[in-house]
């Protein structure tokens, strides 16, 4: 079974890996049925989702009828506006068949104009209070990708007592010294402020190459070597307090999960360089990529 931790001062114990439910996207039912059922093989006991995350929410749903009250259940909008962000969220909870949502995430918000529009008079921070307020949600966190995205969050930790982050976390990204820097210094802020710190693309190879021919389960190429995946739960896992999002190709959930499942170990640098080189692996934000997805 997987460890759990502190989620947060959220008062609940998650499994050190969430289910991102990003992986159900374009999944018929029938099979993503089956890949929930391997969260109760394995004690998963919180998922994160998302508005845009295609058909995911919907899949859920059957499982969620039968288990809601066993998972913590966190979603996002994108909307910036409140009234947008209102309309979000109860699409989400029709969608999923459930009253509330344990956690609701104002999703990738490093954008300086959606930044001010989001937590300023009208925008979506307010209306997602209100919810709140409301009980249809019982917490409020932010999402992010790229270089920017620590700085950014520890801004929005600043302007509002947000509850959980999420924002990148694996070798590639973190050998570069900005962005490490920046990093360890939100992690100690979330540590002081009891907040969630939330890891995604912690078994990222690189983006794909333009000549890739094959199926594409993930925007990114992911890691596929068994002891690679694990020497990359592991770098994660490893650092306490952090907790790390199961990627979006679902065919690398059992490998992420049985990662998980053992007591984890740092892995020797000179082991995580070593990967760097045989799977020729890129940081998917920085200098010489894009700062976006």
């Amino acid at each position: 079974m997987i460890p759990t931790a502190p989620f947060g001062s959220t008062g609940h114990a998650s499994t050190r890996i969430l289910f991102g439910a990003a992986a159900l996207a374009a999944m018929r039912q029938e099979k993503a049925d089956a890949i929930l059922e391997m969260l109760l093989e394995y004690g998963v006991n919180h998922i994160d989702t998302a508005a845009s995350y295609g058909a995911a929410e919907e899949r859920l749903r059957p499982f969620l009828a039968r288990h809601r009250d066993e998972f913590f259940l966190a979603t996002k909008t994108g909307d910036r506006t409140g009234a947008a962000a209102r309309e979000s969220l109860e699409r989400s909870l029709e969608r999923m068949g459930v009253d509330s949502v344990d956690l609701i995430q104002l999703h990738n918000l490093v954008e300086e104009d959606e930044w001010q529009t989001a937590l300023g008079p009208g925008g979506a921070l307010e209306a997602l209070v209100e919810a709140r307020d409301e009980g249809l949600v019982r917490f409020i966190g932010v999402t992010g990708h790229g270089t920017r995205i620590a700085a950014m969050h520890r801004r929005s930790l600043d302007r509002f007592a947000f509850d959980s982050v999420l924002l990148p976390c694996n070798h590639t990204m973190l050998a570069q010294p900005d962005y490490a820097q920046e990093f360890a210094a939100l992690v100690a802020t979330c540590a002081e402020r009891g907040v969630a710190v939330q890891t995604i693309k912690s078994v990222a190879r690189r983006r794909w190459p333009e000549d890739h021919e094959g199926p594409r389960f993930a925007w990114y190429e992911p890691l596929r070597d068994p002891d690679a995946v694990r020497r990359a739960v592991h770098f994660v896992l490893a650092r306490e307090g952090l907790f790390l999002n199961s990627s979006s190709d679902a065919t690398l959930l059992r490998a992420t999960l049985d990662a998980a499942s053992e007591v984890p170990e740092a892995p020797a640098a000179a082991s995580m360089e070593a990967d760097v080189a045989a799977f020729e692996m890129q940081p998917l934000f920085g200098e010489g990529v894009r700062d976006t997805i």
